[in-house]
């Protein structure tokens, strides 16, 4: 069903992961497999011209391998089938060398590899764009009071500036990471058989390097096909990313609440509409970035169950990989682009951010008017007299200032002019901009450099 892929998928990621294009890239393998022996030595230069010129998924017939696959136990097995068929059709001793000295899984990993490198590259694009909202709402909102809150419930002044920058701080790590995966992760699987190469004799590390090269991947230092873990290390990356964006819809969709309303989704025709009830705006972005976020976890469970597979080739692990990790880079594709789409339009309400500031009646400068008090009695002595005026407050619906004011203990320790200065929200802000500044400069460096580069 592709009803709903346009909320749950990325444009540019989905149709990396389609039929053709997964057959696409096990045969991109296999004709640069062939280049590499031609180069080598190995085969002929014009069996290498063959064998790539039919590397064309559109020559094969795909419903034939869908039939084929369940028997065969692997996609690769029947699409080789096919292929050495075609190019027989042109030269049958060309045939001879199609797939020479490798084994399926080389194939199928290499080609998951590459479909794995140009999705990555892609949800690199989508999450530059949620770095670059990101930081600017940071730049403009540095100064926006608003309450930060713990356990759902009011705490301390803030600003949503601070809290998008903690969002920020958070996404370039995931920019290095997602670097990190191309450098490192994403390698090229070539192991023949057990990982040997023993077919290629004393060929095997040359080929293996002329094979690199083709398909411009990094080399590893040993065949990887019964290590996985650069495969859990990429459901783990996509894993921790789809969490972070979660994150941030989830406190946005919060924000939006009818009772908060401090942000909002943009409005537009349709756009989160009820069927039934006129007035609805529901954040529909953020409930599609939620909804791709939750599925992934447990597809991350699987993919590093099957690092413990077997021996040199694993019976079952292996083989749940080949849906499970295409699924988390296509959910969480999808949510970065749900992000990446909303936060530029992000409107933001910075008069109501103020006034829930208000709503607790000044409850929330308790802990700065404990701190000064504190100077001059002792620290559990003035959190029982500011805790007791907070009672106070809440159950005759006044202002903490006001109780405090009355209380000729607390303004022989705080004169009027003090206390006010406590109940000032900016006054109460720690080293928020300082922080903010540090999240800022990092991700101005990253665009300089890239600038420069």
């Amino acid at each position: 069903m592709q009803l709903l892929d346009g909320f749950f998928r990325s444009p540019a990621v989905e149709p990396l992961f389609s039929d053709t294009a997964t057959v696409q890239s096990i045969l991109d393998f296999e004709a640069a497999l062939a280049r590499a022996q031609a180069r080598a030595g190995i085969i002929p230069d014009n069996f290498a011209s063959i064998i790539s010129g039919c590397c064309r998924a559109s020559l094969l017939d795909l419903p034939a391998l869908a039939q084929a696959m369940p028997s065969a136990g692997n996609l690769a097995i029947p699409l080789l089938k096919q292929l050495t068929a075609i190019v027989a059709r042109t030269s049958p001793e060309a045939a001879r060398h199609v797939h020479y000295g490798a084994t399926s899984q080389d194939a199928l990993d290499t080609g998951l590899v590459l479909q794995l490198r140009a999705a990555t590259r892609a949800v690199q694009t989508d999450l530059e764009n949620v770095i670059t909202a990101l930081a600017e709402l940071t730049a403009t909102h540095r100064k926006t009071l608003m309450v930060a809150r713990t356990w759902l419930q009011h705490a301390l002044p803030t600003t949503f500036g601070f809290v998008t920058a903690g969002w920020l701080d958070a996404a370039l790590r995931h920019r290095e990471r997602l670097n990190a995966l191309l450098e490192r992760a994403l390698a090229l699987q070539f192991g023949g058989a057990v990982g040997t190469l023993a077919a290629l004799r004393d060929r095997g590390a040359q080929v293996a390097a002329l094979l690199a090269e083709e398909l411009a991947l990094n080399q590893p230092r040993i065949p990887w096909h019964a290590q996985r873990e650069r495969i859990a290390e990429t459901a783990t990356t996509y894993g921790l990313l789809s969490g972070t964006l979660a994150k941030i819809a989830r406190d946005l969709s919060l924000q939006m609440q009818t009772e908060v309303a401090e942000v909002s989704e943009p409005v537009g025709a349709g756009r989160g509409a009820s069927s039934t009830m006129p007035h609805k705006q529901n954040p529909v972005a953020c409930a599609g970035v939620l909804a791709a976020a939750a599925r992934v976890p447990p597809l991350v469970s699987t993919v590093l169950s099957s690092a413990s597979g077997e021996y040199q080739r694993s019976l079952g692990p292996w083989q749940s990989e080949w849906e499970t990790l295409p699924e988390i880079v296509r959910l969480t594709a999808g949510a970065s682009h749900q992000l990446a789409m909303l936060l530029p339009r992000l409107q933001i309400h910075p008069d109501k951010m103020r006034a829930n500031l208000e709503l607790s009646r000044g409850l929330l400068f308790a802990e700065a008017v404990t701190l000064a008090l504190s100077e001059k009695l002792n620290r559990a002595s003035a959190h029982k007299l500011v805790e007791a005026a907070c009672r106070r407050a809440q159950a005759e619906n006044r202002r903490l200032r006001e109780i405090l004011a009355a209380d000729t203990e607390v303004t022989a320790i705080l004169p009027a002019p003090e206390l006010a200065q406590l109940f000032e929200p900016a006054n109460y802000l720690g080293s928020a901009d300082t922080f903010i500044s540090a999240v800022l400069a990092a991700s101005d460096s990253h665009v300089q450099s890239i600038a420069k580069g």
